[in-house]
């Protein structure tokens, strides 16, 4: 067992990683080490592993073993569940990271090590940093402390500022395969094979995706509504009742994700600001409470996206599976369950027709991502997937 047996079918990756580990710890021991460097940019498809690969390489950076990343030394340990002193993980729960935000990670990156190894910073999806943010990262990155290493994660370095992803070394991650996916599920999750099977097709080689349909039941449950959408649309009131129900289920998700933290979070900041017994605040206390609150809607607002955006895949592989049997490609189908269907939807349309169904899905996401209102952007959406 080592710290990189969760990254699927990621080989090269590994190696590349292991060497600039080993080189890491040549560095520290004054014996080279041109192999490492302060920032890397870990990018990749969604779900291709981009965080695993960055919580692996801090785990072996930070390795005490002959062989760094070895998965069973105290660090590593640590390193795997968040609760080494020097590796800082940073993971933005709203739709941004702030420059206040990132100001205060630039101090605490400039520590130096306790254990007298490297003081790393895990920033998961860096690419969400606002324009001030990435300049106020950008300084960091450009005069890092001798023992503070970085590492971002993003879908692509086109989503970071130049000047910050020129200096960092890329590692590029792939889309694993549907095999790949389901004998990790079968073999480290234990799932049932033709389940594993069936949820590593779902996925489309998102690793923490096919684990929870194949854990989940609601999951699969919700998945299953949003594919029942394309026989849905026969007419205008069914589209904006299609687009409603998708929305409001996102809603739900988002409430159910959100609840219990919001109210354990908020309960902990009164406690800590001197609320009295009858649930009286001291003054001054209001503007610290309505930040918090600030930042629990805005991670409602991002779980409710990231939920939405998951249905419209779902919805993607619908129509993209359509066009497959219409063209007659010999292409496995993601949602080969639902054959028949799938071919009865082909023989009502063409291929042109299925293309425009699949541009009006990708718009819709891209309408999301840039704060239109939601049930505005699925209602239009829908009514574009609706038989001509």
């Amino acid at each position: 067992m080592t710290v990189y047996d969760d990254l699927v079918g990621q080989e090269r990756v590994v190696a590349g990683l292991r060497s600039a580990a080993d080189a890491a710890r040549a560095a520290l021991a004054g014996v080279g080490g041109g192999g490492m460097t302060h920032a890397w940019l870990f990018t990749g498809p969604p779900g291709s592993g981009r965080s695993v690969a960055a919580r692996a390489f801090a785990a072996a950076l930070q390795c005490t073993d002959a062989m760094p990343g070895c998965g069973h030394c105290a660090a590593c340990h640590q390193v795997h569940q968040g609760t080494h002193a020097d590796v800082e993980f940073v993971r933005p729960s709203g739709l941004s990271y702030s420059v206040k935000e990132t100001r205060e990670l630039v101090l605490r990156a400039a520590s130096s090590p306790s254990g007298g190894r490297w003081q790393i910073v895990l920033f998961e999806d860096a690419d969400r940093a606002t324009e001030a943010a990435a300049n106020a990262l950008l300084k960091a990155i450009e005069e890092p402390p001798p023992r503070t290493v970085w590492l971002l994660c993003a879908p692509s370095p086109d989503d970071l500022v130049t000047t910050i992803r020129s200096r960092c070394r890329l590692v590029t991650l792939r889309t694993p395969s549907a095999g790949a996916v389901a004998d990790v599920l079968r073999l480290r999750d234990g799932v049932d094979e033709k389940l594993a099977e069936a949820a590593a097709r779902a996925a489309q080689g998102h690793i923490g995706r096919a684990r929870r349909l194949a854990t989940d039941e609601q999951a699969r449950r919700r998945r299953g509504d949003v594919l029942t959408v394309p026989s849905r649309l026969t007419g205008l009131g069914p589209a904006v009742n299609a687009a409603a129900a998708l929305v409001a289920a996102a809603e739900a998700e988002a409430k159910a994700t959100t609840e219990e933290p919001n109210e354990s979070e908020t309960a902990a900041m009164r406690q800590a600001l001197g609320e009295s017994a009858k649930g009286r605040m001291p003054r001054g206390t209001a503007g610290v409470l309505k930040e918090l609150e600030d930042r629990q809607k805005s991670r409602a607002t991002r779980v409710k996206r990231d939920s939405l955006d998951r249905a419209l895949l779902d919805l993607a592989s619908y129509y993209r599976d359509v066009l497959i049997v219409q063209l007659g490609s010999g292409v496995d189908l993601v949602n080969a369950d639902r054959g028949r269907e799938l071919h009865e939807m082909a023989a009502k349309g063409t291929p042109e027709a299925t293309l425009r169904r699949l541009e009006a899905i990708m718009q819709c996401r891209e309408r999301l991502e840039a704060n239109v209102n939601p049930l505005l952007a699925v209602e239009a959406m829908a009514m574009a997937l609706r038989p001509s």
